[in-house]
């Protein structure tokens, strides 16, 4: 009976041996083709990875960087200065236009996402074909560049032509119809021909022609400063009216000396601003063109930003994509590792009696290997690789440990490529930053350049009318002689006229006697007035003894009547009764001190000007009106200036000293008149403090003192560099 228990039970373990050898054989099997089936998974995934998301994502980084490329040489197209500089720059252009649409031909190529390949595609060839139009307009510049310089070099010939020409025959005719002298060693004409209406009615031809031919160059010369093309049109406008008059004066001067020798100069002017390809339209036609080239710069961001939008959405769907096919690939891994260690557990335990050396010491060794790099795979260490020998399915499992590895690493560079695109980005936004920042430090440097061309030009204007200051002056002292003799003629002849004969030539040569001294007197003030134009031309002085009280009469007049020069239906009522006459001379510069006299009168006659146009709209009576005093006590002098203009708010009241504070349009303030202002008056040692009302008035109050103030050395060279800044006429704000 033990016997045949014994045989059963070895029967019973013989069959379990060899139903665990079998098993063995067919768990082998099935670890065998689970591990295909899952290494099958992985390799899609990678090949998915691999041949389709990576070069996606990086044919359309390469789309991005060229666009970028492309945004960023368009400014430099319309900043080229010649037509050579120009083909070069479009020549690299270009060369980045074919590297995009290389680019552009490998995203369709490979792209999943066909809407997004083709959007993308439409807004590359729309920043192409900006940018060809950007170059075409920059060469219609040029052309229009090269006509506008014909143009104000023709503009300068015929004004000073003109001037050589109609000035003298003014005072030609001017003195032909005083005097009679037409040539000089003739004999004079009789009254009756010399002081005729018909002379009368030539001077006033040639007189009107002067002043029209001033408006109509003056027109075009002012359009060449324009940068706004709707500003074209008034000018052209105010141009035909001064050209229509200036027809209607040449008709009646036909059969005049004069009339041949101008006629030629005036149909140039006539052909400069309104003939074919005139000033006005070429002006316009180049503003035009510079308006649509930033509209191109501004639209060719907006695309590119576009661009890089559709970018971000295909790398983002590129990968969703690629992570897909990671997840895939993990969990085909995730369970071939489950039932490869199942079944390696159940292989070992079946059979660790009969393989115990071939299991433990190469299998599970093997085995326990690819785990541990599994592990340190798991933690994070992506860098470190395990060689397993062998041709089996550990080794395949390892193999394809290692690809997964090696995908995790192109994920991080991935990453890495994001992170750098996005700096990139805020790169470009920075460089936009410091372009705007560019264009105003380039529209303030502008605005000096014309102030320094404004001082130039008061220079010139004051030189020119000295002239005739020294004409009048020199002829009426030469007509005060003329009458002296004439006295002493009439002396002799006393006897022969009757007693009313010579009361009555008696009080005719008091009146001409009179009529001469106040020429000479009006000839004297005008002369002071235009030295005073002069010296504000030339930069500061030293200090001397000057009236303050005639200082601030002479430079408010002289704003006044600038400002009446550039609007002839301005207005103002100077009041200065309440001028304090013990103030007497005092020690200062007088031309910095006037500067600062012109700038505080000329702010005031621009606030009235400004409430007396926008009351005229509304139609409410106003009467702009200026009051100026003047006071003096034991220590200081106090100078007002008061208008009843619109006043100031308390927060611009708070900023008028400020250099570049301005309230006034760009092209009629620097927003430097009241800051140079300040700082002169405190070279004077004083200060100046404002008082004002909203819609009601602003004063302005400046206190110096009556002993001149030490200036060190230092000091005295800082403020001539100042002064020397300020020599172009200072302007700021309106109250």
């Amino acid at each position: 009976m033990k016997e045949r228990l014994q045989r059963l039970r070895h029967f019973r373990i013989s069959a379990m041996l060899y139903a665990a050898f079998g098993g063995a054989a067919l768990i082998t099997i099935g670890a065998a083709l689970v591990g295909w089936f899952s290494f099958n998974q992985v390799g899609a995934a990678q090949s998915q990875v691999n041949e389709v998301n990576l070069p996606e994502v990086a044919a359309a980084f390469g789309v991005a960087e060229s666009s970028s490329a492309l945004v960023a040489a368009a400014p430099r197209l319309t900043a080229a200065e010649t037509p050579a500089e120009l083909s070069a720059i479009y020549a690299n252009i270009s060369t980045t236009n074919e590297s995009l649409n290389q680019q552009l031909a490998l995203l369709e190529q490979i792209a999943q996402d066909d809407y997004r390949s083709q959007s993308i595609r439409s807004h590359a060839q729309t920043l192409s074909a900006n940018i060809s139009s950007i170059r075409d307009q920059r060469e219609t510049l040029f052309q229009l560049d090269a006509r506008r310089e014909a143009l104000q070099r023709e503009l300068a010939d015929v004004r000073n032509r003109l001037e050589d020409t109609v000035i003298p025959a003014i005072d030609d005719q001017l003195f032909y119809t005083v005097t009679g002298y037409r040539e000089l060693g003739q004999p004079p004409a009789p009254p009756a021909e010399h002081f005729s209406e018909a002379e009368f009615n030539r001077y006033r031809f040639l007189y009107e022609l002067q002043g029209d031919a001033n408006i109509a160059t003056e027109l075009l010369a002012n359009a060449f400063t324009i940068s706004e093309p709707a500003a074209i049109e008034p000018l052209r406008e105010r141009f035909e009216s001064a050209e229509s008059r200036i027809s209607r004066n040449l008709t009646e001067l036909e059969g005049s000396p004069i009339h041949a020798e101008i006629l030629p100069l005036f149909n140039r002017l006539s052909r400069m601003g309104a003939g074919e390809q005139n000033g006005f339209d070429v002006l316009q036609e180049q503003l035009l063109l510079i308006q649509g080239q930033r509209t191109m710069l501004e639209f060719n961001r907006n695309e590119a930003i576009a661009l890089v939008s559709e970018v971000d959405g295909l790398v983002v769907s590129s990968q969703a994509a690629a992570q897909s096919a990671a997840a895939a690939s993990n969990q085909s891994i995730n369970t071939g590792r489950v039932l490869l260690l199942a079944i390696t557990a159940i292989s070992v335990i079946g059979a660790i009696l009969i393989a115990w050396l071939l299991v433990g010491r190469v299998i599970l060794h093997r085995i326990e290997m690819v785990s541990g790099w599994m592990r340190s795979l798991a933690a994070g260490d992506l860098e470190t690789s395990v060689a397993v020998g062998g041709n089996d399915e550990i080794t395949d499992m390892a193999a394809a440990v290692d690809v997964f590895r090696r995908h995790a690493l192109e994920i991080q560079r991935l990453n890495l490529v994001e992170m750098l695109a996005s700096d990139l980005q805020e790169k470009n936004e920075e460089l936009e930053t410091v372009l705007s920042d560019l264009r105003r430090a380039q529209d303030q440097i502008v605005v000096q350049g014309k102030l320094a061309a404004l001082g130039e030009l008061t220079a010139g204007v004051a030189h020119e009318i000295r002239n005739p200051l020294n004409f009048v002056k020199n002829f009426s002292e030469a007509s005060g002689e003329l009458l002296t003799e004439l006295q002493e003629v009439l002396e002799e002849a006393n006897e022969s006229l009757t007693e009313e004969q010579r009361g009555l030539i008696q009080d005719i040569s008091d009146d001409l006697n009179a009529n001469f001294e106040r020429i000479r007197s009006h000839g004297d003030r005008a002369n002071r007035i235009v030295h005073g134009m002069l010296m504000m031309s030339r930069g500061s002085g030293e200090f001397q003894p000057a009236d303050i009280n005639s200082l601030l009469d002479e430079h408010a007049r002289l704003a006044f009547h600038s400002a009446r020069a550039t609007d002839p239906e301005f207005q103002l009522d100077l009041v200065m009764d309440d001028l304090d006459p013990a103030i007497g001379e005092l020690e200062v510069i007088p031309q910095d001190l006037g500067r600062v006299f012109v700038n505080m009168v000329g702010n005031a006659c621009y606030a009235t000007n400004e409430k007396r146009m926008a009351l005229l709209e509304k139609g409410e009576a106003y009467f702009p009106t200026l009051t100026l005093s003047t006071r003096k006590d034991d220590e200081n002098i106090t100078i007002s200036i008061k208008d009843n203009g619109s006043g100031m708010p308390p927060e611009v009241a708070e900023k008028i000293f400020n250099p570049f504070f301005t309230t006034k349009p760009t092209d009629q303030g620097t927003g430097l008149g009241l800051a140079i202002s300040s700082d002169i008056v405190r070279q004077h040692g004083g200060v100046i403090s404002v008082n004002t009302e909203p819609g009601e008035f602003t004063e302005m109050v400046i206190s110096l003192p009556l002993e001149r103030p030490e200036i060190p050395e230092e000091a005295a060279n800082g403020n001539g560099a100042a002064a020397e800044t300020a020599s172009a006429p200072v302007e700021s704000i309106a109250d």
